[in-house]
């Protein structure tokens, strides 16, 4: 292919999906306080929630990294709310 240089494929190509499950949330502005924090985190693409009020609500963090679970954990708690136990 004339023309076409090929780059070498690197971690960092690769996405990383991290679901996480917390309680507490009950309303949008839950949804946004947590979305703030961890979209704030070094390398995070996407943050998806699915709320679940009165319940354990799931967090789906997409990252252009590997995110250690003390990040996430400090985000969430920085957030006001907790990792459920699973």
């Amino acid at each position: 292919m004339a023309g076409h240089s090929a780059r070498p494929f690197r971690d960092e190509d690769l996405m990383t999906t991290t679901t996480l499950h917390i309680t507490g949330m009950t309303c949008g502005h839950c949804v946004s306080a947590v979305t703030s924090e961890l979209t704030a985190l070094d390398g995070v693409q996407d943050v998806s929630v699915d709320l679940v009020t009165g319940g354990t609500s799931s967090i789906v963090v997409s990252s252009s990294r590997r995110l250690p679970l003390d990040e996430l954990r400090a985000a969430v708690d920085e957030a006001g709310y907790e990792l459920a136990d699973d």
